[in-house]
């Protein structure tokens, strides 16, 4: 921080007292907050409106999120620009660790995909098979919106494919909107569409129209959620140590308490079934079988 402070005055010589307070007020300010790069259903399901404050409470720390899709979020890390990362591509994760751009991946909650779609469900995809759906939704040329944005949904979405031979051969109504989640879901909704969701923004997506769950259930849609501090001996401006203290707090009880108390917006008797729409990293009713 002296060495910000210092470039900070040197910008400034004109008004040297004036300068001081300023620059000592902005250091001190960083000082006192770091940037998490996370993700678009994070922040869109509302969670980081509930958790952020109560992390505060605890650590006199602000976090600033940049919420993007995983991969911008992992891109961001490598280039420095954040502290902490939040995201849901475990292999990605892991691959970003083993580069040395982390310093360890701590799984802290997880939800789940679920398929949404028109209630006519013209594509005959309702059930439990992630793959037999999107087969079907290819077969029929239905519209599909993808995210097409390399984020942990997006990347999830693509496996899926994959596990259906499908990778290129996806149908004429495939569309990529290059968008976050919340976007992604307002197209379907528009459109008819059918589109890949994280449980969590789709219960407090709000414009829904004619849009319901049809696929849900499949182990494969098991979606968690890891945190990693970046490595400070890539990125020595990184402020590992209050990054390290987030983890801390989000994994220890205090934290994982939080994420469980967390309300889900929906209060309809689907949402209330489910209590909550992310659940921490302990084994809780509803998703524990889903867990590979």
């Amino acid at each position: 921080m002296i060495g910000r402070l210092k470039n900070c005055v040197s910008r400034r010589l004109r008004r040297p007292a004036l300068a001081m307070a300023l620059c000592l007020a902005t250091g001190l300010a960083a000082a006192q907050s770091i940037t998490m790069a996370s993700t678009t259903s994070t922040e869109q399901s509302g969670l980081f409106t509930h958790l952020l404050p109560l992390f505060k409470k605890a650590s006199g720390l602000d976090v600033k999120v940049v919420a993007v899709g995983t991969g911008q979020a992992l891109d961001m890390a490598r280039r420095g620009d954040a502290d902490v990362l939040f995201v849901h591509d475990q292999p990605a994760e892991e691959k970003f660790v083993a580069e040395g751009f982390g310093l360890k991946r701590y799984p802290v909650m997880y939800n789940d995909f679920v398929l949404i779609g028109p209630k006519a469900d013209g594509a005959g995809v309702r059930g439990n098979d992630i793959v037999a759906a999107l087969k079907k939704i290819s077969a029929a040329n239905a519209p599909f919106v993808s995210r097409g944005d390399k984020s942990g949904t997006h990347a999830a979405e693509n496996r899926y494919w994959a596990a259906a031979d499908l990778a290129a051969q996806r149908g004429s109504g495939y569309r990529e909107c290059g968008c976050g989640m919340g976007p992604a879901l307002n197209m379907a909704s528009s459109a008819g569409s059918y589109v890949l969701a994280d449980r969590g923004t789709w219960l407090s997506f709000k414009n829904r129209g004619d849009l319901v769950i049809l696929v849900e259930g499949d182990r494969r849609l098991f979606n968690q959620y890891g945190v990693i501090v970046v490595n400070p001996a890539r990125h020595p401006h990184a402020r590992a140590a209050d990054a390290q203290k987030f983890v801390d707090w989000v994994t220890s009880t205090a934290g994982q308490e939080a994420i469980a108390a967390w309300p889900a917006a929906d209060t309809t008797q689907s949402a209330k079934a489910w209590a909550i729409s992310f659940f921490t990293c302990g084994c809780r009713a509803g998703l524990t079988a889903m867990m590979p």
